[in-house]
This record gives structure tokens, C-alpha cells and sequence, in this order.
């Protein structure tokens, strides 16, 4: 069975991972000892700046996690031009559709949130269970546990995103491949930046820095842990939704009058 991942030595793979959360994860996975931590980002120029940053241990990668086509070339690029996937921590996300938003925001929301994690599964998992193993990462949400009241597009696909790295790691662990979902609260980065006073990710409480996201990354890894919550408090949140289900809803429609009426 899947046990903890040792960083030192290893070769990482972090999408999304020129700016906010998945820069900090690169810059944490290196300074823990990385051989070559792979920076790969939509946008090549962001992709190949990070990584010129980040030092000569860290590679630059461009691709579109969405197309599977894509996602599997890189895979076989990777482990051809720089070594080996030890780790890929599949990252990328975006911020799409206010309320229950339009069909192209659904559409784009699950293919990043959901089925790019399918792509990267399908393209790496049978080269990691040849060799004996390695260690996957789903970047999903604390919306994915419990949900974020602005937007159904991004909440219903991260829980899809959560289901799915469950089932990875139920099918998977006999493979040697071990699996986390990271679901963090409220974070600085650029896709939050806009949010305002009234944004309903604040009634999650302070927003943390990518680089205490980072830290909590790296100690789930030497743990073996699936579940990786940078905020604590999000496990209280989800067991009181699972113990009294009808209480967390009637508790949710409060808090979302509360901030319909800041909002007018």
C-alpha cells in the first residue's frame, strides 16, 4: 500500500504551476530537495519565467491540461527529456461562471477540474505502476467538501474532483500509486484578488498565503495523508454537514442572506 512520498531526489510535475498555489508547491518541492520539479502552465512565456526564477533544477512545460491529446504527449516528454514522474501534483483550476453560470463555463470547468485529472491518470498510471509506483495530487477545494455560494460551476466540479480522487486512490493503492486531494479555503492568489468584502469564500475566514498552502502540501506528503486541508477548520465544516445535513443547508441560506443583504 501506498505509504508517505520523500521528496529528496524525486521528479515533480506541477501544473498550474507558474503563479499562486502550484508556484509555491514548485518552490517548496525544491527547497525540500527535488532533483527537477517541471513547471508547466497554459501560458508558455509565465511557464518558462517561473521556472528561470525558480533555478536550473526546475523545467518549463507548456501545455493545456484540458486536452487529453496534450496531457499525454507531455507525460511521455517528461519522462523522456527530464526523468521519470515521481509526483504530479495536477493543479490548474479556474475561477468560471457567477451563480449557476452558461454552458462554456460548465464546460470548461469540468474538463480542468475534472477530466484533466482523468487525462493525466490515464497517460501516467500505468507508466507509475510498471516501475512500482509514485504519488498523485488533485488540487481540489474546500467548495468541494462543503460548496462556494457565488458559483455552481466551480463547486459542483470540484466535488467531482474530490469523487474522483477517492476512487483513484481506492483503485490504484494496490499499484503503489498513492493519492491526495488538497482542499484549501480562501487563498491569496490571482484568482482571488478580486474577490470583495462580501465574497462568500470569506466565510471561510483569513484567506492564507500560497506558501502556507505549500507547507501543508508538503507535510501531508511525508505523512501519507489523502485528505490535506490547509484550513483546519474545513474538516469541523464537512462533519457538521454530514452529521446534520438539513442544519448545515438551513445555516448556509442564513449566511447567504446575510450577504445578499450586504451586497444591496
Amino acid at each position: 500500500m501506498p505509504g508517505p512520498f520523500s521528496t529528496p531526489g524525486s521528479t515533480a510535475v506541477v501544473t498550474g504551476g507558474a503563479g499562486g498555489i502550484g508556484r509555491a508547491i514548485a518552490e517548496r518541492l525544491l527547497a525540500d530537495g527535488a532533483a527537477h520539479v517541471v513547471v508547466a502552465d497554459l501560458d508558455a512565456a509565465r511557464a518558462e519565467a517561473a521556472a528561470a526564477e525558480l533555478g536550473d533544477r526546475a523545467v518549463a512545460e507548456a501545455f493545456d491540461v484540458a486536452d487529453e491529446r496534450a496531457v499525454a504527449e507531455a507525460v511521455a516528454r517528461i519522462e523522456e527529456e527530464v526523468a521519470p514522474v515521481d509526483l504530479w501534483c495536477s493543479n490548474a483550476g479556474v475561477a468560471a461562471g457567477a451563480g449557476l453560470g452558461e454552458d462554456r463555463e460548465w464546460e470548461l470547468s469540468w474538463q480542468v477540474h475534472v477530466m484533466a485529472h482523468v487525462y493525466t491518470a490515464r497517460a501516467l498510471f500505468p507508466r507509475m505502476a510498471e516501475r512500482g509506483g509514485g504519488h498523485f495530487m488533485v488540487t481540489a477545494s474546500a467548495a468541494g467538501l462543503l460548496t462556494n455560494l457565488d458559483t455552481a460551476p466551480y463547486t459542483v466540479t470540484k466535488h467531482g474532483a474530490v469523487a474522483l480522487a477517492e476512487w483513484l486512490s481506492i483503485r490504484h493503492a494496490e499499484e503503489g500509486i498513492g493519492v491526495s486531494c488538497l482542499c484549501p479555503q480562501g487563498v491569496n492568489t490571482a484568482m482571488t484578488a478580486g474577490d470583495s468584502a462580501t465574497a462568500s469564500t470569506r466565510l471561510g475566514g483569513a484567506y492564507l498565503e500560497p506558501a502556507e498552502v505549500a507547507d501543508s502540501v508538503a507535510a501531508a506528503l511525508r505523512d501519507g495523508s489523502f485528505l490535506i486541508l490547509p484550513h483546519p477548520e474545513a474538516a469541523v465544516f464537512e462533519q457538521r454537514r454530514a452529521t446534520d445535513r438539513d442544519r448545515w443547508l438551513a445555516g448556509m441560506r442564513r449566511a447567504w442572506a446575510k450577504i445578499s443583504a450586504a451586497r444591496t
